[in-house]
């Protein structure tokens, strides 16, 4: 099958990427401003499972004219678009009381109505082909993170987003779920995680630990399979049992 993941020049889209590469799928991955990180992406996936296996497009899943002019490269080049992760996302947190416009404009317009875009535009032809599987990468902010309000409300989003799609065009048969992701390690989370928020996930998680990226990844190609037909409209939690932050 051909995937598009959105952001996946690094973290958990880069993760996505490799995992349907080695799984024997086609990929096809959007960055926005990751040019050396994406290349580095391309060839590390060429060199462990061939040429042809992967491809990156620039894309800024915020502006519907981008999304349709990187998706007309996409399907030009792929022919068809089985699975689309939307994995891409960006923070701006601030208390609510603080926090500008333009903020939460950013975030909204970059988690959730990007999502929505590439959603809007890769339906058509799913439709066309009676298959799809839409797969949406949530956060446990879903739930409230203080000091996140439009990240949480971005997320939140996301649920309506795959649930509605999920209602819509099951019958022609195209699924679409929501994956909740605890913390996991990742390059910003070893750079960028204070000691005493990774004490915190480390306690409080039943497993004592953060998740590492294949166990994410993993969840994505086995929701394309032919194993997940029958799972629709669903939101599939990641992370080792800690279902909230403070």
């Amino acid at each position: 099958m051909n995937f598009l993941v959105t952001g996946g020049s690094r973290g958990i889209g880069a993760a996505i990427v490799r995992d349907a590469a080695r799984a024997g799928h086609h990929v096809a991955f959007t960055y926005v401003s990751r040019a050396e990180d994406a290349a580095a992406v391309e060839q590390r996936v060429r060199a462990e499972h061939g040429a042809g296996r992967v491809q990156a497009y620039r894309m800024d899943v915020g502006d519907s004219a981008s999304v349709e002019e990187a998706g007309d490269r996409i399907l030009d080049d792929f022919g068809s678009i089985e699975v689309v992760v939307s994995n891409a996302g960006i923070n701006r947190p601030n208390l609510l009381v603080h926090m500008s416009d333009d903020e939460w404009h950013a975030v909204i317009s970059t988690n959730l109505t990007g999502a929505f875009y590439v959603a809007r535009y890769f339906l058509p032809s799913m439709v066309g082909q009676r298959f799809g599987r839409f797969v949406l990468i949530s956060s446990l902010a879903h739930r409230g993170i203080t000091g996140q309000a439009n990240y949480c409300a971005s997320k939140a989003g996301l649920h309506g987003l795959a649930w509605a799609i999920a209602k819509e065009y099951g019958r022609r048969g195209i699924t679409a779920n929501v994956l909740v992701p605890g913390v996991f390690e990742t390059d910003m989370t070893r750079s960028g995680l204070s000691m005493s928020n990774r004490e915190f996930w480390t306690q409080y998680c039943p497993l004592g630990r953060l998740g590492q990226l294949d166990e994410l990844s993993k969840v994505v190609t086995f929701l394309a399979s032919d194993g997940a037909a029958f799972i629709n409209g669903q939101e599939i939690s990641v992370h080792g049992g800690l279902d909230w932050a403070p």
